[in-house]
């Protein structure tokens, strides 16, 4: 067994790997980046050297100083984690030629599954499903063109090269073509460094289902069931689960047993995703393809730990040192039901845009993982399971992907993990920076969720005209006055008893009208009653002024709130919505009526970039005339690229950025008249 772990990656998959090594009496070695100075699993490992300022060109991209620091430190093995150097073939065989182990596939599998042209054909060989596309790369847009026209709208334009939501666009006429595949062809050079494109038929109501594999160096190849991650938005997964409430028994036969041949075909070993596509509209479940392998550990690994017992860091590891698989495919179970949501810095109620900053208040619902070596370990605290790399005061940097934690939870039924999710959710505090931990809850609560329903338009199509906030009930807002009423005589009351040592005059009304949504609630409150317009409401609370989380129940319902104090009232945050709660005495509520509003200033004539980011394209030129909906700039931020488009007919009167520049957050692109 290895006596010191190298871990190439940061944040909280670095975290996942020093604590399984560190209960395998493992030491381990931490790299970081500028940026990473003062993050946790730079803490957490034995050791930690700086290799770099904080882009990852400059620092985790580098394999030689990786390589050189495993030298140095006496590391005698690498996990990669993913992303990075995790699927880079050239990076394992250094540290062969280094005499370093890589915790990993080998070189060669990495290499035929990283190129999504390639592996399409050793997967038809392989007797996999593949889905209809061209048979190579596509030279520019003309052929482009030419393929999509052959195979059929809607397609899908892929870097050869990409993953991760990247370098993918879906086309449903030749002007989605034109406009996208030179885009694509940049995000795959810029993110990958390889610019080859091809392109597929897009299946429609399609389901994302991905086989978990799990192989040895000794010819032991198994498949650990299925994880259904079919809620993603623009091709990012959100939401993933095990089992999948789609996959049948059969399925799941048929999917694991081709998954586990493609594996063989290129002599895998260590864990790997084959993902698959698989058409809804199919009853029988038989129509899936081939998508892509994966030939990494996944960032929804914990779902498939929850459900089957077993770690897939530890499983790594011990396939690296040449150990033999302990368990055969018939030990591998599924034991009730497992979901993960992914919490983002971005921000669901402005279109989901990047957010960068420090996480001012950082409070996850439990205490991160802890791996104690049992199984039930790997579903955390009662249920709930917290992966992160923040902390506290930290910050998020624009230099790297924007997850803040991974939120896991297990239960018995689907709905158990689901209702487990709403509650972990409600309590999760983040203050400082946009998150999307309301979009989440809502999400857990929707009625196609709860159905199974699932594709991956599910985003697009329930949201269409973007997030604002979960459905709300009639009950809940009158609970939420009343708790308004609490809150505020609570505050009186303080207030009072200030007021009266200083002038001996007691404060303490009791009779408040709260509006929350435009709709005023009439609250009482006497010694032993709470009453909203008269109807007595069941409430239990206990709150100390200046409280930021409160515990309350309802109707026999437990809810967790979050607080925020406004000029007129309260924030509250719950059940995946924000409800502004304006709180004033009866007696004087209806002056506020004729308060003057402050009029927004109109920002319809300017092109505002809406991220941090780079402008990697201008569309237009100074006295363009533009359509609605024509483009009018491309902003990279996070590594993705964002079309920005006209609004109204206008006239292009002013550039104030050119390509190249670097925008700040609200800078003006460009004006129009």
């Amino acid at each position: 067994m290895f006596k010191k772990i190298l871990i190439a990656n940061r944040g909280e998959i670095a975290c996942r790997v020093i604590k399984t090594a560190r209960r395998m009496g493992i030491a381990t070695v931490a790299v970081y980046s500028d940026a990473d100075a003062r993050a946790p699993f730079v803490r957490m490992a034995d050791e930690a050297v700086r290799i770099g300022p904080a882009p990852a060109s400059e620092s985790y991209l580098l394999a030689e100083k990786i390589i050189e620091v495993c030298k140095a430190t006496g590391a005698d093995a690498v996990h990669p984690g993913y992303g990075f150097l995790s699927e880079r073939a050239s990076f394992v065989e250094a540290l062969d030629a280094a005499g370093i182990a890589f915790i990993g596939p080998p070189a060669g599998a990495i290499a035929a599954m990283g190129d999504k042209i390639e592996s399409k054909k050793l997967a038809r060989a392989a007797g996999v499903n593949t889905v209809p596309g061209s048979e190579g790369a596509i030279a520019d847009t003309a052929e482009a063109l030419e393929w999509a026209n052959r195979i059929g709208y809607p397609v899908m334009m892929k870097a050869s090269a990409g993953g991760g939501g990247k370098g993918m666009r879906l086309a449903w006429n030749d002007k989605d073509v034109e406009e996208g595949f030179e885009a694509t062809q940049r995000e795959g050079l810029n993110s990958f460094g390889d610019e080859r494109v091809f392109i597929e038929k897009f299946i429609e109501d399609p389901r994302h289902i991905e086989i978990q594999i799990l192989g040895d160096k000794h010819g032991t190849i198994l498949y650990l069931n299925e994880r259904e991650c079919s809620i993603q938005r623009r091709h990012q997964k959100v939401v993933e689960e095990a089992p999948s409430p789609f996959v049948t028994p059969k399925m799941r036969q048929a999917m694991g047993e081709q998954s586990v041949a493609l594996a063989r075909a290129v002599d895998y070993h260590s864990a790997g995703t084959v993902e698959l596509i698989v058409s809804g509209a199919d009853p029988t479940g038989e129509s899936f393809y081939f998508l892509e392998m994966n030939t990494r550990l996944q960032v929804e690994h914990p779902v498939t730990e929850a459900i089957t017992g077993i770690d897939l860091v530890e499983q790594m590891i011990r396939v690296a040192a040449g150990e033999k698989l302990a368990m055969a495919q018939d030990d591998v179970g599924i034991e009730g039901w497992a979901i993960e949501n992914r919490v983002y810095a971005e921000d669901p109620y402005r279109g989901f845009l990047p957010s960068i900053g420090r996480l001012v208040h950082y409070q996850p619902p439990v205490e991160p993982w802890s791996d104690d070596g049992a199984a039930n370990g790997r579903r955390g605290v009662a249920g709930v399971r917290v992966d992160d790399g923040v902390f506290e005061g930290g910050e998020v940097s624009m230099f790297y992907d924007p997850m803040i934690a991974k939120l896991v939870t297990w239960g018995e039924t689907r709905d158990e993990a689901a209702d487990l999710q709403v509650r972990a959710l409600d309590a999760f505090r983040i203050e400082g920076l946009g998150h999307n931990v309301d979009f989440l809850s809502a999400i857990m609560q929707h009625p196609r969720f709860r159905s199974g329903e699932l594709t991956t338009g599910f985003i697009a199509e329930e949201y269409p005209d973007g997030f604002e906030g979960a459905a709300t009930s009639d009950e809940l807002k009158r609970g939420l006055a009343a708790v308004g009423g609490i809150i505020a005589t609570a505050d009186a009351d303080r207030a009072g008893r200030i007021d009266q040592q200083l002038n001996g005059s007691p404060y303490a009304p009791g009779e408040w009208t709260v509006r929350i949504a435009g709709k005023d609630y009439a609250v009482e409150l006497e010694e032993d009653a709470i009453t909203v317009d008269g109807e007595p409401v069941a409430l239990e609370m206990e709150y100390t002024p200046g409280a930021r989380v409160v515990e309350i129940e309802i109707d026999d319902e437990r809810l967790t709130l979050q607080l925020a104090p406004t000029r007129g009232g309260y924030a509250v945050t719950t059940r995946g919505a924000k409800h502004t709660m304006r709180i004033l005495q009866t007696r004087v509520a209806h002056l506020a009526d004729h308060m003057i509003e402050k009029i927004p200033p109109d920002l319809s004539k300017l092109l505002i970039c809406p991220m941090p980011g780079l402008l990697v394209k201008l569309h237009v030129a100074q006295g363009d005339k533009v359509q609605p909906g024509q483009p009018l700039a491309t902003v990279e931020a996070m590594k993705m690229e964002n079309i920005l488009r006209a609004e109204k007919e206008a006239t292009v009167a002013k550039i104030n950025a050119g390509e190249g520049d670097s925008l700040a957050v609200d800078e003006v692109i460009l004006e129009l008249e």
